[in-house]
Protein backbone atom coordinates (compact mmCIF):
# COMPACT_ATOMS: atom_id res chain seq x y z
CA UNK A 1 0.00 0.00 0.00
CA UNK A 2 1.30 3.45 -0.86
CA UNK A 3 1.16 6.06 1.91
CA UNK A 4 -1.30 8.93 1.84
CA UNK A 5 -0.09 11.68 -0.46
CA UNK A 6 0.46 15.00 1.25
CA UNK A 7 -1.97 17.69 0.12
CA UNK A 8 0.05 20.67 -1.12
CA UNK A 9 -1.40 23.92 -2.47
CA UNK A 10 -0.34 24.68 -6.04
CA UNK A 11 1.64 27.89 -6.37
CA UNK A 12 1.28 28.03 -10.17
CA UNK A 13 -1.66 27.39 -12.45
CA UNK A 14 -2.44 23.71 -11.79
CA UNK A 15 -3.10 23.29 -15.51
CA UNK A 16 0.60 23.96 -16.15
CA UNK A 17 2.43 20.67 -15.65
CA UNK A 18 5.86 21.04 -14.07
CA UNK A 19 7.21 18.47 -16.53
CA UNK A 20 6.56 20.97 -19.33
CA UNK A 21 8.05 23.80 -17.29
CA UNK A 22 11.28 21.88 -16.71
CA UNK A 23 11.41 20.59 -20.28
CA UNK A 24 10.81 24.01 -21.86
CA UNK A 25 13.53 25.58 -19.72
CA UNK A 26 16.11 22.91 -20.66
CA UNK A 27 16.27 20.83 -17.49
CA UNK A 28 15.15 17.47 -18.88
CA UNK A 29 17.65 15.08 -20.47
CA UNK A 30 16.17 11.62 -19.80
CA UNK A 31 13.05 10.36 -18.05
CA UNK A 32 11.16 7.14 -17.46
CA UNK A 33 7.67 6.50 -18.86
CA UNK A 34 6.72 10.02 -19.95
CA UNK A 35 2.92 9.54 -20.08
CA UNK A 36 2.79 8.08 -16.56
CA UNK A 37 5.27 10.64 -15.19
CA UNK A 38 3.37 13.54 -16.74
CA UNK A 39 0.09 12.21 -15.30
CA UNK A 40 1.68 11.80 -11.86
CA UNK A 41 2.99 15.37 -11.93
CA UNK A 42 -0.45 16.75 -12.76
CA UNK A 43 -1.20 16.49 -9.03
CA UNK A 44 0.86 16.88 -5.85
CA UNK A 45 3.71 14.38 -5.53
CA UNK A 46 6.89 14.00 -3.48
CA UNK A 47 10.23 14.07 -5.31
CA UNK A 48 13.87 14.20 -4.27
CA UNK A 49 17.38 15.01 -5.38
CA UNK A 50 20.55 14.00 -3.55
CA UNK A 51 23.74 15.92 -2.78
CA UNK A 52 26.85 14.20 -1.44
CA UNK A 53 28.76 16.43 1.04
CA UNK A 54 32.23 16.24 -0.53
CA UNK A 55 32.89 19.83 0.59
CA UNK A 56 31.50 22.20 3.21
CA UNK A 57 29.51 24.10 0.58
CA UNK A 58 27.69 23.38 -2.65
CA UNK A 59 28.95 25.02 -5.84
CA UNK A 60 27.41 26.36 -9.05
CA UNK A 61 27.56 22.87 -10.55
CA UNK A 62 24.91 21.82 -8.00
CA UNK A 63 22.50 24.59 -9.01
CA UNK A 64 20.65 22.62 -11.69
CA UNK A 65 19.08 20.11 -9.26
CA UNK A 66 18.56 22.90 -6.70
CA UNK A 67 16.68 25.02 -9.26
CA UNK A 68 14.67 21.95 -10.33
CA UNK A 69 13.59 21.39 -6.73
CA UNK A 70 12.57 25.05 -6.55
CA UNK A 71 10.45 24.68 -9.69
CA UNK A 72 8.85 21.53 -8.28
CA UNK A 73 7.99 23.31 -5.04
CA UNK A 74 6.65 26.38 -6.85
CA UNK A 75 4.38 24.01 -8.80
CA UNK A 76 2.92 22.66 -5.55
CA UNK A 77 4.93 19.47 -5.06
CA UNK A 78 6.67 18.39 -1.87
CA UNK A 79 10.43 18.18 -2.31
CA UNK A 80 13.17 16.37 -0.42
CA UNK A 81 16.73 17.65 -0.38
CA UNK A 82 18.76 14.59 0.58
CA UNK A 83 22.25 15.18 1.96
CA UNK A 84 24.40 12.10 1.45
CA UNK A 85 26.10 11.81 4.81
CA UNK A 86 26.10 8.02 4.30
CA UNK A 87 26.79 7.69 0.56
CA UNK A 88 29.46 10.39 0.90
CA UNK A 89 31.49 7.93 2.96
CA UNK A 90 31.65 5.68 -0.11
CA UNK A 91 32.04 8.10 -3.00
CA UNK A 92 30.09 8.11 -6.24
CA UNK A 93 32.15 6.77 -9.19
CA UNK A 94 29.86 8.49 -11.73
CA UNK A 95 31.71 10.87 -14.01
CA UNK A 96 35.08 10.15 -12.39
CA UNK A 97 38.14 8.57 -13.95
CA UNK A 98 39.59 7.56 -10.59
CA UNK A 99 38.37 6.88 -7.09
CA UNK A 100 37.26 9.88 -5.06
CA UNK A 101 39.20 10.81 -1.96
CA UNK A 102 37.81 8.92 1.04
CA UNK A 103 36.89 11.52 3.66
CA UNK A 104 36.67 10.85 7.38
CA UNK A 105 33.32 10.43 9.09
CA UNK A 106 33.95 13.65 11.02
CA UNK A 107 34.68 15.58 7.82
CA UNK A 108 31.59 14.20 6.06
CA UNK A 109 29.38 14.99 9.08
CA UNK A 110 30.73 18.57 9.23
CA UNK A 111 30.21 19.07 5.50
CA UNK A 112 26.68 17.67 5.73
CA UNK A 113 25.73 20.10 8.51
CA UNK A 114 27.10 23.04 6.53
CA UNK A 115 25.28 22.04 3.34
CA UNK A 116 22.01 21.50 5.17
CA UNK A 117 22.09 25.13 6.30
CA UNK A 118 22.43 26.31 2.69
CA UNK A 119 19.16 24.78 1.49
CA UNK A 120 17.08 27.21 3.55
CA UNK A 121 18.02 29.92 1.02
CA UNK A 122 16.38 28.01 -1.81
CA UNK A 123 13.50 25.98 -0.38
CA UNK A 124 10.55 26.74 1.89
CA UNK A 125 10.55 24.16 4.70
CA UNK A 126 7.50 25.58 6.47
CA UNK A 127 4.45 23.37 6.88
CA UNK A 128 6.20 20.28 5.54
CA UNK A 129 6.43 21.74 2.02
CA UNK A 130 10.04 20.56 1.87
CA UNK A 131 12.07 18.05 3.85
CA UNK A 132 15.79 18.07 4.57
CA UNK A 133 17.12 14.57 5.25
CA UNK A 134 20.51 12.92 5.71
CA UNK A 135 20.88 9.34 4.48
CA UNK A 136 23.43 8.64 7.19
CA UNK A 137 20.40 8.30 9.48
CA UNK A 138 19.41 5.02 7.83
CA UNK A 139 22.48 3.84 5.91
CA UNK A 140 25.07 3.92 8.69
CA UNK A 141 23.04 1.59 10.88
CA UNK A 142 22.55 -1.11 8.26
CA UNK A 143 23.90 -4.59 9.00
CA UNK A 144 26.08 -5.69 6.09
CA UNK A 145 24.92 -9.32 5.97
CA UNK A 146 21.26 -8.33 6.29
CA UNK A 147 21.70 -5.67 3.59
CA UNK A 148 23.23 -8.18 1.18
CA UNK A 149 20.46 -10.71 1.84
CA UNK A 150 17.56 -8.25 1.64
CA UNK A 151 18.80 -5.77 -0.98
CA UNK A 152 21.86 -7.18 -2.75
CA UNK A 153 19.93 -10.22 -3.95
CA UNK A 154 17.89 -7.98 -6.28
CA UNK A 155 20.91 -6.71 -8.23
CA UNK A 156 22.49 -8.35 -11.26
CA UNK A 157 26.24 -7.76 -11.51
CA UNK A 158 26.00 -8.02 -15.28
CA UNK A 159 23.40 -5.24 -15.39
CA UNK A 160 25.39 -3.10 -12.99
CA UNK A 161 28.51 -3.36 -15.14
CA UNK A 162 26.45 -2.29 -18.16
CA UNK A 163 25.72 1.06 -16.48
CA UNK A 164 27.76 3.88 -18.01
CA UNK A 165 29.19 5.01 -14.66
CA UNK A 166 30.68 1.55 -14.05
CA UNK A 167 31.53 0.65 -17.65
CA UNK A 168 33.62 3.79 -18.08
CA UNK A 169 35.52 3.09 -14.87
CA UNK A 170 36.34 -0.50 -15.81
CA UNK A 171 39.02 0.93 -18.11
CA UNK A 172 40.86 2.68 -15.28
CA UNK A 173 39.90 0.47 -12.35
CA UNK A 174 36.78 0.27 -10.21
CA UNK A 175 37.22 -0.17 -6.47
CA UNK A 176 34.84 -2.56 -4.68
CA UNK A 177 33.76 0.14 -2.24
CA UNK A 178 32.57 2.27 -5.17
CA UNK A 179 30.81 -0.74 -6.68
CA UNK A 180 28.41 -0.64 -3.71
CA UNK A 181 27.32 2.94 -4.43
CA UNK A 182 24.50 1.96 -6.79
CA UNK A 183 22.99 -0.33 -4.15
CA UNK A 184 23.07 2.41 -1.53
CA UNK A 185 21.49 5.05 -3.77
CA UNK A 186 18.82 2.59 -4.86
CA UNK A 187 18.14 1.83 -1.19
CA UNK A 188 17.79 5.56 -0.52
CA UNK A 189 14.99 5.74 -3.09
CA UNK A 190 13.31 2.67 -1.58
CA UNK A 191 13.54 4.16 1.93
CA UNK A 192 12.09 7.50 0.80
CA UNK A 193 9.34 5.73 -1.12
CA UNK A 194 8.38 3.64 1.90
CA UNK A 195 8.62 6.36 4.54
CA UNK A 196 7.71 9.56 2.65
CA UNK A 197 5.77 8.30 -0.38
CA UNK A 198 8.51 9.72 -2.64
CA UNK A 199 7.78 8.69 -6.23
CA UNK A 200 10.25 10.73 -8.32
CA UNK A 201 14.04 10.94 -8.18
CA UNK A 202 15.92 13.65 -10.06
CA UNK A 203 19.63 14.00 -10.71
CA UNK A 204 22.38 14.64 -13.23
CA UNK A 205 22.49 12.51 -16.33
CA UNK A 206 25.43 10.56 -14.92
CA UNK A 207 22.98 9.28 -12.27
CA UNK A 208 20.71 7.54 -14.79
CA UNK A 209 21.92 4.02 -13.95
CA UNK A 210 21.56 4.63 -10.21
CA UNK A 211 18.06 6.09 -10.62
CA UNK A 212 16.85 3.21 -12.78
CA UNK A 213 18.30 0.76 -10.25
CA UNK A 214 16.25 2.42 -7.51
CA UNK A 215 13.06 2.27 -9.58
CA UNK A 216 13.62 -1.44 -10.19
CA UNK A 217 14.33 -2.08 -6.49
CA UNK A 218 11.14 -0.29 -5.43
CA UNK A 219 9.09 -2.37 -7.85
CA UNK A 220 10.68 -5.63 -6.67
CA UNK A 221 10.59 -4.97 -2.93
CA UNK A 222 7.59 -2.65 -2.38
CA UNK A 223 5.54 -3.30 -5.50
CA UNK A 224 5.23 0.44 -6.17
CA UNK A 225 5.72 2.43 -9.36
CA UNK A 226 8.28 5.21 -9.26
CA UNK A 227 9.91 7.45 -11.82
CA UNK A 228 13.16 9.18 -12.69
CA UNK A 229 14.28 12.33 -14.47
CA UNK A 230 17.82 13.45 -15.27
CA UNK A 231 19.31 16.81 -16.15
CA UNK A 232 21.98 17.50 -18.77
CA UNK A 233 25.56 17.65 -17.56
CA UNK A 234 26.31 21.29 -18.26
CA UNK A 235 29.41 22.66 -19.88
CA UNK A 236 29.81 26.25 -20.99
CA UNK A 237 29.94 27.28 -24.64
CA UNK A 238 33.74 27.34 -24.34
CA UNK A 239 33.73 23.70 -23.24
CA UNK A 240 34.51 24.23 -19.55
CA UNK A 241 32.71 22.45 -16.75
CA UNK A 242 29.91 24.56 -15.29
CA UNK A 243 31.01 26.54 -12.22
CA UNK A 244 34.75 26.20 -12.81
CA UNK A 245 36.98 29.24 -13.30
CA UNK A 246 40.69 29.90 -13.43
CA UNK A 247 40.49 30.67 -9.72
CA UNK A 248 38.67 27.39 -8.96
CA UNK A 249 35.08 26.46 -8.17
CA UNK A 250 32.35 29.07 -7.74
CA UNK A 251 30.85 28.23 -4.34
CA UNK A 252 27.37 29.01 -3.04
CA UNK A 253 28.67 29.90 0.44
CA UNK A 254 29.59 33.57 0.67
CA UNK A 255 32.55 32.76 2.91
CA UNK A 256 34.09 30.84 -0.01
CA UNK A 257 32.86 32.99 -2.92
CA UNK A 258 31.69 36.51 -2.10
CA UNK A 259 28.42 37.84 -3.52
CA UNK A 260 30.46 40.22 -5.70
CA UNK A 261 32.62 37.37 -7.07
CA UNK A 262 29.51 35.28 -7.60
CA UNK A 263 27.91 38.11 -9.57
CA UNK A 264 31.10 38.47 -11.63
CA UNK A 265 30.95 34.79 -12.61
CA UNK A 266 27.52 35.27 -14.15
CA UNK A 267 28.08 38.68 -15.71
CA UNK A 268 31.14 37.30 -17.54
CA UNK A 269 29.55 34.21 -19.09
CA UNK A 270 30.06 33.56 -22.78
CA UNK A 271 27.62 35.34 -25.11
CA UNK A 272 26.41 31.96 -26.37
CA UNK A 273 25.39 30.90 -22.84
CA UNK A 274 23.23 33.89 -21.88
CA UNK A 275 19.83 32.66 -23.09
CA UNK A 276 20.38 29.10 -21.86
CA UNK A 277 21.50 30.28 -18.42
CA UNK A 278 18.59 32.73 -18.14
CA UNK A 279 16.25 29.76 -18.71
CA UNK A 280 18.00 27.51 -16.21
CA UNK A 281 19.15 29.82 -13.45
CA UNK A 282 16.44 32.48 -13.19
CA UNK A 283 12.65 32.44 -12.93
CA UNK A 284 12.13 35.10 -15.60
CA UNK A 285 9.37 34.26 -18.11
CA UNK A 286 10.45 32.30 -21.17
CA UNK A 287 8.85 34.71 -23.64
CA UNK A 288 11.00 37.53 -22.28
CA UNK A 289 14.12 35.35 -22.31
CA UNK A 290 13.63 34.29 -25.93
CA UNK A 291 13.67 37.95 -26.95
CA UNK A 292 17.27 38.15 -25.71
CA UNK A 293 18.46 35.66 -28.34
CA UNK A 294 18.65 38.33 -31.04
CA UNK A 295 20.57 40.85 -28.94
CA UNK A 296 24.20 41.78 -29.55
CA UNK A 297 26.78 44.19 -28.22
CA UNK A 298 25.83 46.44 -25.32
CA UNK A 299 22.26 45.12 -25.27
CA UNK A 300 23.54 41.59 -24.70
CA UNK A 301 25.86 42.89 -21.98
CA UNK A 302 22.82 44.35 -20.23
CA UNK A 303 21.14 40.94 -20.49
CA UNK A 304 24.20 39.44 -18.79
CA UNK A 305 23.81 42.00 -16.03
CA UNK A 306 20.21 40.87 -15.51
CA UNK A 307 21.30 37.22 -15.48
CA UNK A 308 23.96 38.03 -12.89
CA UNK A 309 21.57 40.03 -10.74
CA UNK A 310 18.77 37.45 -10.80
CA UNK A 311 21.13 34.50 -10.16
CA UNK A 312 22.88 36.34 -7.33
CA UNK A 313 19.54 37.32 -5.81
CA UNK A 314 18.47 33.66 -5.63
CA UNK A 315 21.65 32.62 -3.79
CA UNK A 316 22.55 35.71 -1.75
CA UNK A 317 19.38 37.78 -1.55
CA UNK A 318 18.24 40.94 -3.32
CA UNK A 319 20.19 43.39 -1.15
CA UNK A 320 23.56 41.77 -1.85
CA UNK A 321 22.69 41.25 -5.50
CA UNK A 322 21.94 44.96 -5.86
CA UNK A 323 25.17 45.89 -4.05
CA UNK A 324 27.13 43.64 -6.43
CA UNK A 325 25.37 45.20 -9.40
CA UNK A 326 26.20 48.72 -8.20
CA UNK A 327 29.82 47.77 -7.60
CA UNK A 328 30.02 46.20 -11.04
CA UNK A 329 28.42 49.25 -12.65
CA UNK A 330 31.59 51.21 -11.91
CA UNK A 331 33.77 48.54 -13.44
CA UNK A 332 31.67 47.88 -16.52
CA UNK A 333 29.84 51.13 -17.04
CA UNK A 334 26.28 49.79 -16.75
CA UNK A 335 23.91 52.62 -15.98
CA UNK A 336 20.23 53.29 -16.10
CA UNK A 337 16.95 51.36 -16.14
CA UNK A 338 18.46 48.00 -17.08
CA UNK A 339 15.41 46.13 -15.74
CA UNK A 340 13.31 47.31 -18.70
CA UNK A 341 15.23 44.99 -21.03
CA UNK A 342 13.45 42.05 -19.36
CA UNK A 343 10.35 43.57 -17.74
CA UNK A 344 9.98 40.89 -15.06
CA UNK A 345 13.47 41.47 -13.68
CA UNK A 346 13.39 42.98 -10.22
CA UNK A 347 16.31 45.34 -10.84
CA UNK A 348 15.09 48.77 -9.67
CA UNK A 349 13.96 50.93 -12.58
CA UNK A 350 15.76 54.02 -11.28
CA UNK A 351 19.31 54.81 -12.27
CA UNK A 352 21.86 52.28 -11.04
CA UNK A 353 24.44 54.42 -9.31
CA UNK A 354 27.71 52.62 -8.82
CA UNK A 355 29.56 52.25 -5.57
CA UNK A 356 32.54 50.20 -4.49
CA UNK A 357 30.97 48.09 -1.74
CA UNK A 358 31.59 44.42 -2.38
CA UNK A 359 34.65 44.85 -4.59
CA UNK A 360 37.79 43.20 -3.11
CA UNK A 361 39.38 45.99 -1.10
CA UNK A 362 42.59 46.70 0.78
CA UNK A 363 44.08 49.79 2.40
CA UNK A 364 47.34 51.61 1.75
CA UNK A 365 49.12 54.33 3.63
CA UNK A 366 49.38 57.70 1.91
CA UNK A 367 53.15 57.72 2.50
CA UNK A 368 53.65 54.80 0.08
CA UNK A 369 51.98 56.66 -2.76
CA UNK A 370 53.81 59.87 -1.96
CA UNK A 371 57.04 57.95 -2.63
CA UNK A 372 55.46 56.00 -5.48
CA UNK A 373 55.21 52.25 -6.09
CA UNK A 374 55.85 50.41 -9.35
CA UNK A 375 52.65 49.21 -11.04
CA UNK A 376 53.81 45.58 -11.25
CA UNK A 377 54.70 45.54 -7.56
CA UNK A 378 51.31 46.97 -6.64
CA UNK A 379 49.42 44.38 -8.74
CA UNK A 380 51.35 41.56 -7.07
CA UNK A 381 50.96 43.08 -3.61
CA UNK A 382 47.15 43.24 -3.75
CA UNK A 383 46.84 39.76 -5.28
CA UNK A 384 45.72 40.67 -8.79
CA UNK A 385 48.73 38.69 -10.01
CA UNK A 386 50.33 35.67 -8.38
CA UNK A 387 53.84 37.10 -8.66
CA UNK A 388 55.73 40.19 -9.74
CA UNK A 389 56.91 38.45 -12.92
CA UNK A 390 53.30 37.63 -13.80
CA UNK A 391 52.40 41.27 -13.16
CA UNK A 392 55.20 42.43 -15.48
CA UNK A 393 53.87 40.21 -18.27
CA UNK A 394 50.27 41.33 -17.72
CA UNK A 395 51.08 45.04 -17.83
CA UNK A 396 53.53 44.66 -20.73
CA UNK A 397 50.69 43.04 -22.71
CA UNK A 398 48.40 46.01 -21.91
CA UNK A 399 46.26 43.98 -19.51
CA UNK A 400 46.70 46.21 -16.45
CA UNK A 401 44.45 49.19 -15.72
CA UNK A 402 44.23 51.91 -13.11
CA UNK A 403 40.97 53.86 -12.78
CA UNK A 404 39.91 52.48 -16.16
CA UNK A 405 43.07 53.59 -17.99
CA UNK A 406 45.64 51.21 -19.50
CA UNK A 407 49.00 51.22 -17.68
CA UNK A 408 51.62 51.78 -20.38
CA UNK A 409 54.73 50.34 -18.69
CA UNK A 410 55.05 47.75 -15.95
CA UNK A 411 57.44 49.96 -13.95
CA UNK A 412 55.28 53.10 -14.12
CA UNK A 413 55.10 54.67 -10.67
CA UNK A 414 51.66 54.82 -9.08
CA UNK A 415 51.48 57.99 -6.99
CA UNK A 416 49.03 60.20 -5.12
CA UNK A 417 48.18 61.94 -8.37
CA UNK A 418 46.39 58.73 -9.44
CA UNK A 419 44.06 58.71 -6.43
CA UNK A 420 40.39 59.37 -7.19
CA UNK A 421 37.77 59.84 -4.45
CA UNK A 422 40.19 58.62 -1.80
CA UNK A 423 41.32 55.47 -3.58
CA UNK A 424 42.42 53.53 -6.65
CA UNK A 425 40.60 50.94 -8.77
CA UNK A 426 42.97 48.40 -10.33
CA UNK A 427 41.96 45.94 -12.99
CA UNK A 428 43.64 42.80 -14.31
CA UNK A 429 42.39 41.77 -17.74
CA UNK A 430 38.65 42.02 -18.28
CA UNK A 431 37.30 40.57 -15.06
CA UNK A 432 39.46 41.01 -11.96
CA UNK A 433 39.20 44.23 -9.97
CA UNK A 434 40.67 45.53 -6.75
CA UNK A 435 39.86 48.69 -4.81
CA UNK A 436 42.57 50.37 -2.73
CA UNK A 437 41.49 52.81 -0.02
CA UNK A 438 44.21 55.34 0.72
CA UNK A 439 44.56 56.31 4.39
Amino acid sequence: MRGNRIAVRFMRDPMENVFDILSDRGFVEQFTDEPALRKLLSGPVTCYAGFDPTAATLHVGHLLPVMALMHMQRAGHRVIALVGGGTGLIGDPSGKTKMREILTREKIDGNARAIQAQFARYLDFSGGRALLLNNADWLCGLGYIDFLRDIGCHFSVNRMLAAESYRARMKTGLNFIEFNYMLLQAYDFLHLNRCFDCAVQMGGNDQWGNIVAGIDLIRRVAGNESYGMTFPLLVTASGHKMGKTEEGAVWLDEAATSAYQYYQYWVNVDDADVVRFLRLFTFLPLDEIEAVAALTGSDLNRAKMILAFEATKITHGEEKALAALKTSSIAFGYKGCEGRLLPSSTIPREEVVGDLRGMPTSTMKREMLEKGISAFELFAQVGLCASRSEARRLISQKGGYINGQVIEYYDDLIKMEHVRDGGLVLRSGKKKYHHIVVN
